[in-house]
């Protein structure tokens, strides 16, 4: 379910932190529109808003004013067993520092979305899922036995077990080295290729920018720019912009 063709709106959404004179606005109304199947990049220099839009696009936080649709239902006032059945359902979550389980297995950490939600895993699907994130010959192995990279890989088919209708991903390449990072952005973008997999991505880091269908750029609570497909250095040049202005 979308509405105008978007998997998640959001509406002149407001964030503020405190009150009064102290009060600080993390997000000081943005609309946007996510596109089905596509993946979209949101990018600011720190403190621009860009981890908060993501978090309240989530249903993890709540706007302070404004709307947010995801899946077709209105999550802005949702109750919080609603929201979490919802985010179960309808979201998975990739973050920077993997979030594994250390006494489950690679393979038992993928499907405990799946546990949670109390739902059989498809052994087909569970297979392919895994030979796609190339860890064939790690599912048995825990979290202390991988690499950063492969604990990624770990993270990834966990946040699309559940076959989301959206995946958020905070800083997906940040705790990674430089050729790592490649591999992990190779393979979020074939989950968009492949499966038609709806994403976000908040990052700072212009190559992880660059594998995105639209890029929205973030500077003192507003989006200032918007950038179709581009290449690393051109996000580079922008993400200057922005932060100088």
């Amino acid at each position: 379910m979308t509405e105008n063709g978007s998997v998640v709106k959001a509406q002149d959404v407001t964030r503020r932190y405190g009150s009064g004179e102290t009060a600080v606005e993390a997000l000081r109304g943005v609309s946007l529109g996510v596109e089905p199947g596509k993946l979209t990049a949101v990018m600011g220099p720190s403190g621009s808003g860009k981890s908060t839009l993501m978090h309240i696009l989530a249903g993890l936080d709540r706007p302070s004013s404004g709307t947010v649709v995801l899946d077709g239902t209105d999550i802005t006032n949702l109750g919080d067993n609603e929201l979490t059945k919802l985010r179960r359902r309808s979201i998975g979550f990739v973050f920077q520092f993997f979030n594994l389980l250390p006494m489950l297995s690679a393979e038992e950490n993928i499907l405990l979305p799946l546990s949670i939600a109390g739902e059989k895993p498809d052994a087909g699907w569970i297979d392919e899922l895994i030979d796609k994130v190339g860890l064939a010959k790690r599912r048995k192995h825990r979290p202390s036995e991988l690499s950063g990279g492969e604990q990624q890989r770990v993270a990834i088919a966990r946040a699309l077990v559940s076959k989301p209708t959206v995946m958020f991903a905070d800083e997906p390449t940040g705790n990674l080295d430089s050729r790592t990072s490649g591999e992990i952005l190779e393979l979020m973008r074939e989950s968009v290729e492949s499966y038609g997999q709806t994403t976000v991505m908040v990052t700072h880091d212009a190559r992880a920018a660059a594998i995105a269908d639209r890029i929205l750029f973030l500077g003192d609570g507003l989006i200032v720019k918007e950038m179709g497909r581009t290449d690393a250095d051109r996000v580079l040049a922008t993400m200057a912009e922005v932060g100088a202005g």
